[in-house]
């Protein structure tokens, strides 16, 4: 297992190395967290059309993942702002909170916008059922076809942990 670097350099929990070690901060920028390009797949995607129950079609590949989240109450859907992915709306740092320029200008961390460096977006969904790789879900503010990066468990359990 490899520790992650607590560093305040901009690189925080990036992993480097075998535990207790940590490398020059003269390190090529290849290896350094600010310069890295992450790859990340979709596991699934959103079906989100007005008047049906909401679901979350999860890929073949990623269905054994599912198992056991029906014990859960919600879970965190990680999609991405698919309709937002160009250079120029990631490269705005800025906006007027929900669109009103009444607002003050406010950066994009301190807000819910869809325009971001990295597109990704979380929603906290009621998990109502799981089956054959469907999740139903109460609601979520992502367009039909979104994708889906990963979902985590979110809430109180219908069956505790010991």
């Amino acid at each position: 297992m490899m520790a992650e670097d607590r560093s305040v350099d901009g690189t925080a929990g990036c992993r480097r190395g075998r535990v207790g070690r940590r490398e020059s901060k003269t390190q090529d920028a290849a290896s350094d967290c600010r310069e890295a390009v992450y790859e990340i797949r979709p596991i699934g995607r959103v079906h989100n059309t007005e008047g049906e129950p909401v679901q979350l079609e999860i890929f073949e590949a990623y269905r054994e993942g599912l198992h056991r989240l029906d014990l859960c109450s919600h879970a965190q859907v990680l999609w991405w702002f698919c309709e937002n992915d160009t250079p120029e709306k990631r490269g705005i740092l800025k906006v007027h909170p929900r669109g009103n320029d009444e607002n003050p200008l406010t950066g994009v961390f301190a807000t819910h916008a869809p325009v971001r460096p990295n597109l990704i977006a979380v929603t906290v969904c009621q998990v109502l059922s799981v089956a054959d790789g469907i999740v139903t879900i109460d609601a979520i503010d992502a367009f039909d076809n979104t994708p889906i990066i990963d979902l985590k468990s979110e809430g109180t359990r219908k069956v505790p942990l010991k």
